[in-house]
């Protein structure tokens, strides 16, 4: 199979596909022939999203609820009858001192970063096998250091990724490869978005961790898009079970 047609007609899951690097994904795959699932909390993100192609179907869906993993998989199968792709790109995790610590706070990013991304990759299953597609989870290079009051959203994000690592052992005989890729600093509105910081502190964090980075720069979603589509591509047949960091070697500073 060539590069130039790799993507025709597969069908892909994106969750957290309204923004940032999922909403990258989501645009690159549909422009190589892939049909896509993507899900979001915020039904207006969403319906811009799905306008910019006829091939985005969008499913409003908050991924802390466990019954949204089947109605995302259901949306996929009965518009395209397939399934080859599942991007596990929703995250959870915002500053959090531990005097501020609450069941409901830890819970919650618990609740998103694994228990989510788990539910997903269960329904999804059985459509997998058919096509024998892939997983690709989206971790994180804050998990490589340790970050002072990221420390939940750190450490959910190191469980997904050891789950990965599981998945591609218990899913290699069906074929199906689960891969990960851990970002770093990048510019992707998470910031403001997910963290809730606000301009003045996001614009500060920023310059921060890029001054960190030993490249000089924080990243943009198209530095991580090519690793996620490489990882996902059906030429991809003997890579499974990796966690590629792409950060500018920013978790590589001493």
């Amino acid at each position: 199979m060539t590069s130039e047609n790799e993507w025709q007609n597969k069908v892909a899951i994106v969750t957290g596909g309204s923004s940032g690097i999922g909403r990258a994904v989501a645009l690159a795959l549909v422009a190589r022939g892939a049909n896509v699932v993507i899900t979001g909390r915020d039904a207006e993100r969403l319906d811009r999203v799905a306008a910019e192609h006829d091939a985005i179907e969008s499913v409003r869906a908050d991924s802390a609820d466990p019954t949204s993993a089947e109605r995302v998989v259901r949306a996929a199968l009965s518009r395209w009858d397939r399934l080859d792709f599942v991007v596990n790109n929703a995250g959870a995790g915002r500053p959090l001192p531990i005097e501020s610590y609450d069941f409901d706070a830890i819970a919650g990013i618990c609740a998103v970063n694994i228990i989510a991304p788990s539910l997903l990759v269960k329904e999804a299953l059985p459509a997998l096998r058919l096509t024998q597609g892939a997983i690709v989870n989206i971790g994180t290079a804050v998990s490589r250091n340790a970050a002072p009051m990221l420390a939940h959203y750190a450490a959910t994000k190191a469980s997904l990724e050891h789950l990965t690592r599981a998945w591609a052992m218990e899913l290699a005989g069906d074929g199906i490869r689960v891969n990960a890729v851990a970002p770093g600093p990048v510019r992707s509105g998470a910031l403001t978005g997910m963290m809730g910081l606000s301009q003045e502190t996001a614009h500060a964090v920023e310059r921060e961790e890029a001054a960190q980075v030993p490249l000089g720069w924080r990243g943009v979603t198209d530095d991580i898009v090519p690793w996620i589509l490489r990882l996902g591509s059906p030429r991809n047949e003997w890579t499974t079970g990796q966690v590629v960091t792409v950060d500018g070697g920013w978790s590589s500073r001493t």
